[in-house]
């Protein structure tokens, strides 16, 4: 990097000789710390080891009165503190996690500070503000400084947006595969949305923001050198129904600011994960862990689980003497399906509701929803409702209430396709609205997680992913490649509702997209290994059920696999080319991995199973050729697990 970095220290904090402008937090274990400098502008940079990972990088808002905030700080009072404590997360990949961090809080004239937190993963900061009286935010200023050909692995937002309009960009489902560029030849008109990894001479850095409330997302912008530019989505201004089947509310034009602020607060965290390796990113979970606590006094009712799900698989059943499709018959198959393997779950995707209409009280006469809810009660299923956002934004209370009246378990709601600040506040309402009747949300046509679920944990699952619908209608797509990308970037943000569990499986030669009988790349013990590298609390199976029922081993396999842990271990992995996890729930564990198009010999550690019965699902000597070909061992295990994936393969292991 540009500058040395000082040798680390060996306090916790410590204050420079040069009047108080200079300060240093380091994480408990003292391997990164972060140097803060009050000089002209408020800025920190981030060492590793001793090794510079991030160079001087500004922190700072422009208020629309010309304030700028972390523009010559002058410094009130600063403040210490060192926490040690367990936090529960109840639905995620552990059940507590240990929160253990060193802060610094600095407070400046202009009612204004910033706080600082030190992991031994990584450094987060946000602002603060004591100000009473509201006040308006032009522009954030904060931006990220690494070497100008240091590597970055991103996702831009779609090019489906009309030329010129730069704007439109804001508009986005957030569902895009990776590029890879050095920092220098990072685009200058094409925004790039969070997570993004940097991999530096001397370590990697995933930079993400958690704590999302009321305050637009934050993006970066190339400016053909070292830096990467922040820049937030502008307050909407004229929004107007329109988009996918009228359920949309894109903005039309915005205002020349980002955020309205009604008084004191605090602003998001902008976390920076830093690691030597690339697995022990994929392993962070800050962005849990800064999140506001639950606001859900009690959320016992909450039930993460799997859900048997419609849409992808086009509601093509066989060996049934009715017409398949959104009917009642229809759902009363998958109920019944549902209920005979054990799974939580039905989900009535897009099209129950009358189309067009924006109105969730208005149901299609094909389907009986009050009977289909009873149905399911009676065989112990849950059902779970899709919501497109105007619909449900425009009437939420009225509909909260009537459908958790009849026993309906909880919205999947899609389409916001925004992070603006009134996007921010909508989420906030939703998942707040849905736990005040007990019901669950899974957010979907949304931008990455930012620690809502530890919010209101009845918040069970995001997208904000290019998951395996993609797969329905995209021929020229490496989703393997991408598949190995995820645990490492996008799932460091929070859990994601990818929707594997294609028993139609093409490989890496015979894949082709189509709709009413969709197929996977890559192999079936890929699509097992899916299961267990993902976090995924509302896991969907993807499939028809007459596929499932026609595979009764993977099946029952995917059917019994929890969907939330108490304890999750990455073994091993390499960003874009494969990863390997092992996850347990009470005194079962599942170890899964997944590979791109390369095929890979593995050695895994199971030194800490040695001895315990272990059911195997591995790649089949001809899942090369035949994406579903797979073999089933049942064998005692042994301190190291050789294993060969195919091309675009996997494996999965439960072993107890």
């Amino acid at each position: 990097m540009k500058k040395i970095a000082l040798v680390a220290m060996t306090l916790c904090f410590a204050w420079s000789a040069s009047a108080q402008k200079e300060f240093k937090i380091a994480s408990p274990n003292g391997r990164v710390t972060a140097e803060i400098s009050l000089d002209n502008q408020l800025t920190y940079s981030i060492s590793l080891d001793g090794e510079e990972v991030m160079d001087d990088s500004p922190i700072g808002v422009t208020l629309t009165t010309g304030e700028v905030w972390g523009s010559n700080p002058k410094l009130k009072s600063k403040k210490t503190q060192k926490v040690d404590q367990m936090i529960p997360s109840p639905f995620y990949r552990a059940s507590q996690l240990r929160d253990n961090y060193n802060e610094l809080t600095l407070t400046f004239k202009g009612d204004y500070g910033v706080e600082f937190r030190a992991y031994n993963d990584g450094i987060a900061y946000r602002l603060i503000t004591t100000r009473k009286t509201p006040f308006i935010i032009q522009k954030d200023n904060t931006a990220f400084d690494f070497d100008d050909d240091d590597d970055v692995i991103a996702s831009y937002v779609r090019e489906d947006y009309k030329a010129g309009d730069f704007t439109a960009q804001f508009g986005s489902s957030f569902e895009n595969l990776y590029s890879e560029y050095k920092v220098k030849d990072m685009k200058r008109d094409r925004l790039t949305f969070l997570p993004v990894m940097v991999k530096t001479d001397d370590g990697v850095v995933c930079i993400t923001e958690t704590n999302l409330e009321s305050y637009p997302g934050l993006y970066l912008l190339g400016t053909g050198s070292d830096k990467m530019q922040g820049i937030n989505a502008p307050y909407p201004k004229t929004m107007k129904q329109g988009g996918h089947n009228m359920l949309q509310e894109p903005v039309s034009e915005g205002e020349n600011f980002i955020a309205k602020i009604n008084g004191p607060r605090t602003f998001p965290w902008r976390i920076a994960i830093v690691a030597k390796e690339d697995k022990d990113i994929a392993a962070s979970t800050l962005g849990y862990q800064l999140g506001e606590p639950s606001r859900v006094a009690d959320y016992s009712w909450v039930k993460p689980g799997k859900v048997a799900w419609d849409w992808w698989n086009d509601w093509n059943i066989g060996g049934v003497d009715f017409r398949a499709g959104i009917n009642t018959e229809t759902y009363k198959y998958y109920i019944d399906f549902a209920s005979q393997k054990g799974i939580e779950y039905v989900i009535l995707d897009e099209g129950w509701a009358v189309n067009l209409k924006a109105d969730l009280l208005q149901i299609i006469p094909e389907i009986d929803l009050k009977g289909i809810v009873e149905y399911g009660k009676q065989k112990g299923v849950g059902i779970i409702l899709w919501a497109g956002y105007y619909a449900f934004n425009r009437d939420m209370e009225n509909v909260c209430k009537h459908y958790s009246d009849m026993g309906v378990k909880g919205f999947k709601i899609d389409f916001m396709d925004r992070d603006d600040q009134l996007m921010t506040e909508f989420m906030y309402r939703a998942a707040a609205t849905c736990a005040k009747y007990h019901m669950l949300a899974d957010f979907h046509g949304t931008y990455k997680p930012s620690g809502l679920n530890r919010t209101y944990p009845n918040v069970v699952n995001f997208e904000g992913v290019h998951g395996l619908e993609q797969m329905k209608w995209e021929s020229g797509t490496d989703q393997l490649k991408y598949d190995v990308t995820i645990p490492y970037i996008r799932q460091v943000a929070g859990p994601m509702d990818y929707t594997q569990g294609a028993m139609l499986n093409g490989g890496i030669r015979n894949y082709h997209p189509f709709n009413s009988e969709p197929m996977s790349q890559g192999t079936r013990c890929h699509q097992l290994g899916l299961y267990v590298v993902l976090d995924s609390p509302l896991n969907m199976l993807c499939d028809s059920p007459t596929n499932y029922l026609k595979e009764p081993e993977c099946t029952d396999f995917i059917a019994e696999i929890p969907t939330v842990w108490d304890e999750t271990r990455i073994i091993d992995g390499k960003v874009g080319e494969y990863i390997v996890t092992a996850r347990r729930s009470g005194n079962t564990w599942y170890v899964g991995g997944i590979t791109n198009r390369e095929p890979r010999d593995l050695t895994i550690d199971l030194s800490f199973l040695s001895g315990k019965q272990m059911q195997l699902f591995k790649d089949g000597v001809n899942a090369d050729r035949k994406g579903s070909d797979f073999k089933l061992t049942n064998e005692r295990t042994e301190s190291k697990l050789q294993i060969h994936l195919a091309p675009g393969g996997g494996f999965a292991a439960k072993i107890q």
